[in-house]
């Protein structure tokens, strides 16, 4: 039912600190493992906003953001769960039950207001997440322009698939 073998993709902790944005790359546990992906976050240990973009074999995102008590999930495509570990997780810690296997809608699962306070307000990420012919590296850096860290971004994705 769920996928053993290695992801690939790519996971990019996102911090604001002092009105400036700084992109990093996250290690590669993050891409398999919620947890791992949570603790790398926390131990950023930022004052401003951080929170996590994971883009899994180019077939669906994570954005999962710290928050008082827990941490805030958006899973793009809630049948992931299906095939992947890390998106059953994020549905399990949602406390959604995955979709049947028939089923072949795609419907994004969790908090698509987990940027607004950033400036991508849940309509606008609905938008995006609806966009299907798009990779999800695309879809993030959709996200990464709307809300101003472009720039950081797509310069760290650079190195991450050279």
């Amino acid at each position: 039912m769920t996928q053993q073998e290695p992801v690939n993709g790519f996971a990019v902790a996102v911090v604001r600190e002092d009105g400036r944005w700084r992109c990093s790359r996250m290690d590669s546990s993050a891409l398999s493992e919620l947890d791992a992906a949570i603790t790398q976050l926390r131990q950023l240990r930022s004052t401003g906003a951080a929170f996590g973009l994971l883009a899994v074999d180019d077939e669906f995102f994570i954005i999962l953001r710290p928050v008082p008590g827990g941490v805030a999930l958006l899973l793009s495509d809630a049948a992931a769960a299906l095939d992947y570990d890390i998106a059953a997780d994020v549905l399990d810690l949602l406390r959604v039950d995955p979709p049947d296997e028939e089923d072949t809608e795609l419907w994004p699962e969790g908090d698509l207001g987990v940027l607004a306070d950033l400036g991508m307000p849940s309509h606008e990420l609905q938008i995006i997440v609806d966009e299907v012919d798009l990779y999800p590296d695309e879809q993030l850096q959709m996200i990464a322009q709307r809300i101003g860290f472009i720039d950081e971004f797509v310069k760290l994705l650079d190195t991450i698939q050279a």
